[in-house]
């Protein structure tokens, strides 16, 4: 905790009220990030076992280690959105918020009553954040895309992988990951514009392929200008030399990035070559990149040569930017990882300790942090139909009746 909140200073995000309409990974990840950093998240879940990622990957005692973590800071309530009554209670919610991020299919809210229309005139300063595989327009909204057809049509899976070889996937979901940061910022953005500009709420439309597709760098105007389409290169990128990843005589592999002018001079004196430290032709990337595969077949030899930890410290001693390649194991291990505090420790429900995700980005005044992790499903549904004005006997009749 900062000595900004330690002074009582809020969280940036306190005061806010998100409604989350959402399961998986693109719309909860977006609301997780609003609830580390004060928001209060209103997490809606089907009683019929709620949000899939409670049961995804690695459980313990039943429920995922991964809610644990995309759960956290989230109140969460449960609503039958077939049930008149269900629909009634979420619609009152979402008229008392000031953000709802929902990641269904386009068309299936305006089904449910729930369109943005319906809840514009409720709520007009509402801010909407929809994720889908495709967006709310064009010939393929109606179609379903998660993240990984999201990589595939926005440009990620072609390039990933070496040449001989189809394309890979990433090891985590990176396209909903994506996704969920930029409905994060243009949630923010629709809230700045209302709170200085004097505007009404509005609809951030985040479509999975495009927000991979933003992050393609220079592939559109090299594909208009030059007819360049970009291919597969393995752990290379070429015009940017030298800068890849290599494996050491231990069998670890370690990463370099020496394509700076100066930086590649650094190591070419560490691997004991002033010859092509000095070599003129080589003194710029372009020179480089000409050259790359022979520089590449240099490096390669030279990290076959010496073990990890040799390979590290002398291009620490260099100034050559370099790491291995990470697993948990190292991780947990390093002390970047613990001065900056990227684990904290919390406990199961059983008392069991264990390490989570330290919250990211790091602010001076006002940090993120863990209040609670991922609630049991429909943990905080009376208090908040109770916070709606609904009595006792009510709250036992819709849960009764199957509404919640």
């Amino acid at each position: 905790m900062s000595e900004g909140q330690k002074n009582g200073a809020q969280k940036p995000l306190a005061g806010l009220k998100v409604v989350e309409l959402g399961t998986l990974i693109a719309g909860p990840f977006c609301t997780r990030i609003m609830g580390e950093f004060g928001a209060e998240v209103i997490k809606v879940e089907s009683p019929d076992g709620g949000d899939p990622l409670r049961k995804w990957r690695k459980l313990y005692e039943g429920t995922s280690l991964w809610w644990a973590v995309q759960g956290r800071n989230k109140k969460s309530v449960t609503a039958n959105l077939k049930h008149p009554e269900g629909r009634d209670f979420v619609r009152q919610l979402i008229a008392g918020a000031d953000i709802l991020v929902e990641n269904f299919r386009p068309g299936v809210l305006e089904k449910l009553g729930l369109g943005w229309e319906t809840l514009k005139a409720d709520n007009p300063g509402l801010v909407m954040v929809r994720l889908s595989g495709f967006g709310q327009t064009g010939p393929y909204k109606d179609q379903p895309g998660f993240g990984a057809v999201g990589e595939s049509m926005g440009g990620l899976r072609y390039i990933t992988g070496f040449p001989d070889r189809p394309p890979v996937r990433t090891g985590i979901s990176i396209g909903d990951s994506i996704a969920a940061l930029w409905g994060a910022i243009g949630a923010l953005m629709a809230l700045r514009h209302k709170e200085v500009n004097g505007g009404a709420g509005q609809v951030v439309d985040v479509a999975l392929y495009e927000a991979v597709f933003a992050m393609m760098e220079s592939m559109v105007p090299e594909f208009d200008v030059f007819g360049f389409v970009r291919e597969r290169t393995g752990n290379i990128m070429p015009g940017i030399t030298p800068s890849s990843t290599h494996t050491t005589k231990d069998g670890k592999h370690v990463t370099i990035g020496a394509n700076g002018d100066a930086i590649f001079k650094r190591f070419m004196l560490a691997m004991g070559r002033p010859d092509l430290a000095e070599d003129t032709t080589l003194a710029d990337n372009a020179g480089r990149d000409a050259r790359r595969d022979e520089i590449y077949g240099l490096i390669d030899a030279w990290c076959a040569e010496h073990d990890e930890a040799e390979v590290l410290a002398m291009l620490a001693a260099a100034e050559v930017p370099s790491s291995r390649v990470y697993s948990a194991v190292d991780m947990f291990a390093d002390p970047q990882f613990i001065a900056r505090q990227m684990f904290e420790s919390a406990r199961l429900p059983d008392g069991k300790e264990f390490k989570i995700p330290g919250i990211v980005p790091k602010l001076s005044e006002t940090p993120g942090s863990t209040e609670w992790l991922g609630a049991a499903l429909g943990e905080h549904t009376d208090e908040v139909l109770a916070g709606l004005g609904y009595a006792p006997e009510r709250i036992a009749a819709l849960r009764a009746d199957g509404a919640v």
